[in-house]
């Protein structure tokens, strides 16, 4: 049976004892949320479940937030974690799905496949009544050996962005509310400008799931994704704030069975933070 790239609520309730399973909260928020994801974490989680610190398995030597860390970083800080090549990865996240596909997307930019993200996350799980936890880990998990094998062709870079402006060979979709793509509104990250990059086509991340959290039927999602000029026939980058909800997108095009897509790592937090890219105003599509 293939695992992933979703699991319900009701099949991690029945696994939860499994050895070889390994559960993580993978929450974070926005600077003007003013939450912390880890206090958060111990105040109520899914029974067993460890927290995965998207900040600290980055890239340290870069001022952007959350970047890809070295495939040597990744592969030691996740079997300290306890995971090992052949452990069984479910991914959840405390707003229903914001930052749980971001580690979906990370272990398998690492080479391990055997990821999923829990469907309608946290919230689903408490509103089913199921069994929560509260404090610390239960336990430090035993560390694992784990290898690392690097996919590139599942990242992108400025670089990159910057010479599909002229090639227009990839489909950018960015994940972040209309308002913000369009450049109405600030941004959440202080000094960021305001817009898009050009030739982008405007997909938040929220018009892929249904009322409860959990992703609309793939039928439904091939639809949306088409009509954002995703339907299959060209390459598909995502991009968002900071890497984060773009992640939510490529998770939407596995459901779907659409082509593998890639993600720009930066994505506006270093797009809008540079003077020498451009930027666009309103609606693209």
């Amino acid at each position: 049976m293939t695992f992933g790239p979703l699991v319900s609520t009701e099949w991690l309730a029945n696994e939860l004892d499994a050895k070889d399973l390994v559960i993580f909260d993978a929450s974070v928020y926005l600077p003007n949320e003013s939450k912390d994801a880890k206090a958060e974490y111990e105040r109520t989680h899914i029974p067993g479940a460890r927290f995965f610190d998207i900040d600290e398995v980055s890239d340290q030597d870069t001022t952007l937030p959350h970047m890809v860390p070295s495939q040597g970083r990744f592969a030691r800080l996740v079997g300290e974690l306890g995971v090992s090549n052949q452990s069984r990865v479910v991914v959840y996240d405390q707003k229903g799905l914001f930052s749980a596909a971001r580690v979906w997307w990370l272990f398998r930019l690492f080479g391990h496949d055997h990821v999923a993200v829990l469907d309608g996350g946290l919230p689903k799980w408490i509103a089913e009544q199921r069994a929560t936890e509260q404090g610390a880990s239960r336990s430090s998990p035993a560390a694992a050996p784990f290898q690392a094998t690097f996919r590139a062709r599942m990242r992108r870079g400025l670089g990159d962005l910057q010479a599909n402006l002229d090639s227009h060979a990839e489909q950018v979709l960015d994940a972040r509310a209309a308002n913000r793509f369009e450049g109405v509104v600030p941004e959440p990250r202080a000094g960021l400008a305001s817009g898009h990059i050009p030739g982008s086509f405007n997909l938040p991340y929220t018009e892929l799931l249904q009322p409860n959290g959990t992703f609309k039927p793939a039928e439904a999602l091939r639809a949306r994704f088409a009509a954002a000029g995703a339907d299959g026939s060209r390459p598909v980058v995502t991009s968002c704030g900071s890497g984060v909800t773009a992640a939510v997108l490529l998770l939407g095009m596995a459901i779907a069975g659409l082509p593998e897509g890639a993600l720009y790592d930066g994505s506006w937090t270093e797009w809008g933070s540079r003077e020498d890219t451009p930027k666009a105003i309103g609606k693209e599509n």
